[in-house]
Order: C-alpha cells, then sequence, then structure tokens
C-alpha cells in the first residue's frame, strides 16, 4: 500500500505536470491510502485556485474510492500527537505532517510531489520513482 498526500491527488488532474502519469498509475494501482484530509485540500485547491468544480467533483470520487477500495484514515488523537511533534521536529506544515504521520502509522511509504518539504527531506518519495521500483 501507498499512502498519498494530497499533491499526488491534485497531480493526478493536471495533465501539464511532469508527475501526472505516475500520479495516476499509483491511483489506478488500487493499494493505497490518505487522509480525510485531502478532501478538504484537494477540494480547497480545485474551487479556490482553479475555480473548477468540476475537479472538484472529480476528486472527490477519487477519495471516496479509496474509501472503498483502500483507506481513508481519519484523524484521532494519537495520530494529533504524532502530527504535532513531527511538525515541530521537521519544520512542517501540520497537513504535511498528517500525511507523514499517517503513513508511518501504517508503516506504508508516503508518495508526494511536495519536493521541497517531503521529498527532498527523505520523508515522501515522488509517484515516479514509486511506478519505477
Amino acid at each position: 500500500m501507498i499512502f498519498l498526500d494530497a499533491s499526488v491527488l491534485l497531480t493526478a488532474e493536471d495533465v501539464d505536470d511532469h508527475e501526472h502519469h505516475a500520479s495516476l498509475a499509483l491511483l489506478r494501482s488500487g493499494a493505497v491510502a490518505t487522509l480525510e484530509l485531502a478532501l478538504y485540500e484537494t477540494t480547497n485547491v480545485a474551487i479556490m485556485r482553479w475555480k473548477d468544480s468540476d475537479a472538484a467533483a472529480r476528486l472527490a470520487k477519487r477519495l471516496w474510492m479509496i474509501a472503498e477500495l483502500g483507506t481513508l484514515v481519519p484523524v484521532d488523537a494519537g495520530l494529533g500527537d504524532d502530527v504535532a511533534r513531527l511538525a515541530t521536529e521537521h519544520a512542517l506544515s501540520a497537513y504535511n505532517a498528517g500525511y507523514v504521520a499517517a503513513a508511518r502509522k501504517l508503516g506504508v511509504t508516503l508518495a508526494s510531489c511536495d519536493r521541497c518539504d517531503l521529498v527532498r527531506p527523505g520523508l515522501a518519495q515522488l509517484p515516479s520513482t514509486l511506478i519505477a521500483a
């Protein structure tokens, strides 16, 4: 199983992104998980930045498919504690720390397109790296 952050879900919508095809391949694998938070993050980008309610609907549909076929992780007190610790240790946003904490909780690899905050420090891998493996 691969844990996806919101950037992977968004990249699967963006045909101009270099990670687009690899992100789609990860989604199609069916062996994926993400946080409930991803619904809010992806909807926010689709509506506020892209001004695309159709994209928001497609993203929501993908998330509900992950809930049915994979794992949609809810926030709980233990995860919240891990988020605070990881945010402090790695100077991450609480959102990014949430994905790192949830992936670690499940003992799986985190996929992200966030090269600066997650991939470069070794907290996540690019979708293309995971597809090539």
